[in-house]
């Protein structure tokens, strides 16, 4: 199982692949399974990274608590640092994309590529805020996601025509949620505290000068396309692509189309693999 040890705590990555390395960045409440689809195709012409959130799937809980979004970056940059990465790109959904942009604009030397999925460097509304606020409160209270939560999480990561027409994937996702053991909690919470008081991080996006690419969920419930549109206006050159019967989760609920958009744009932006030698 492979590990990166920061601050006294061990960080789960996966790897598979050879070439220029991408990191990719899961989504909260996720892990780096989510990725499979993509990495399955993308792993033939490429080194695809991707670390595990604290307190998510295999890593180990927060080193501090609360952690905020720029704690979380720092620590994605000593990962890359630990691996010996000189340059490398960032695909990074909700959270993921959250901690990528934070990476290419302290580090934009070494961040060649930026993809940014259903994500937000805008502060969270007040609205949502108080209202996630409020069930992270009862989950540390809980010691644990309750059952009846879980309707009101679903419909925040997928669009409707998943609810209906994919629903083992979002019976999964619900018997996940009810897995995360008592002492994966207090890192969901601290986690989860810092994303929705993050800092806007809007006024910095024109300094970005990576390729990137903006994709959103056409019924991203978490992160709608207004805010997608806002950040591709402000990233210079940024192209913007809204992936219809898609929410929160794009790269599941419609992994041929996400695929197909990440392949092209990397194809065009990184450097070419190197030719088998005859």
């Amino acid at each position: 199982m492979p590990t990166i040890t920061m601050k006294g705590q061990a960080m789960h990555y996966e790897e598979q692949g050879r070439g220029f390395p991408i990191l990719f960045g899961h989504s909260y409440l996720w892990d780096a399974a989510m990725w499979q689809p993509q990495i399955a195709a993308l792993a033939t012409s490429y080194r695809c990274i991707v670390p595990e959130l604290w307190g998510h799937g295999r890593s180990a809980a927060a080193p501090t608590i609360p952690y905020a979004t720029e704690e979380l970056a720092a620590d994605m940059w000593t990962f890359t640092q630990e691996l010996g990465l000189e340059q490398f790109a960032v695909v990074g959904l909700s959270v993921g994309g959250m901690w990528g942009a934070h990476l290419t604009l302290d580090h934009p030397d070494a961040v060649v590529a930026l993809v940014l999925m259903d994500t937000y460097l805008g502060p969270e509304p007040i609205t949502t805020q108080a209202r996630y606020f409020g069930m992270l409160d009862v989950v540390e209270q809980n010691g644990g996601i309750p059952a009846p939560m879980l309707d009101a999480i679903a419909p925040l990561f997928f669009s409707p025509v998943t609810m209906q027409q994919k629903p083992e994937m979002v019976e999964r996702f619900r018997a996940d949620l009810l897995a995360f053991e008592a002492e994966q909690i207090p890192s969901i919470v601290a986690l989860g505290r810092g994303i929705f008081s993050r800092a806007s991080q809007l006024t910095r996006l024109p300094a970005i000068n990576a390729p990137t690419l903006v994709i959103v969920g056409a019924d991203d419930r978490s992160r709608p396309p207004h805010e997608a549109e806002e950040m591709a206006m402000r990233i210079p050159g940024a192209a913007l692509e809204v992936i219809a019967d898609a929410g929160h989760i794009s790269n599941l609920e419609q992994p041929k189309t996400v695929t197909a958009l990440l392949t092209q744009f990397l194809q065009t932006v990184l450097p070419s693999p190197p030719r088998p030698v005859p």
